[in-house]
């Protein structure tokens, strides 16, 4: 199944992407964060260690996941992306958080 992702800026320049924010990619299986990220790295290798921990698989601390207005990031990496992300209507979104004072 195609699944939608829109990138930060900072990892579509990484990744080489010009020109658009979003990405399109096969997951087989459940589609599930974690899924979605397998597919990602398998298909942008210079991104493995920016979204997560290459060992512990953790969310890297500035980054969010969002999808359909929910906020996704501390919600288990296995748990089914709403059927509207399932069916590409809605992107799955990493969004870079904003910190400072």
């Amino acid at each position: 199944m195609t699944i939608r992702v829109e990138l930060p800026a900072h990892l579509r320049t990484l990744a080489g992407i010009t020109g658009r924010s979003e990405v399109r990619v096969e997951v087989a299986g459940p589609p599930t964060v974690s899924a979605v990220l397998d597919a990602l790295e398998a298909a942008y290798p210079m991104l493995r260690g920016t979204i997560r921990d290459q060992v512990t698989q953790q969310r890297r601390a500035f980054l969010r996941f969002f999808a359909c207005q929910q906020d996704l990031s501390h919600e288990p990496t296995d748990a089914p992306l709403p059927a509207a992300v399932a069916g590409a209507a809605e992107p799955l979104i990493i969004l870079g958080a904003v910190a400072g004072g």
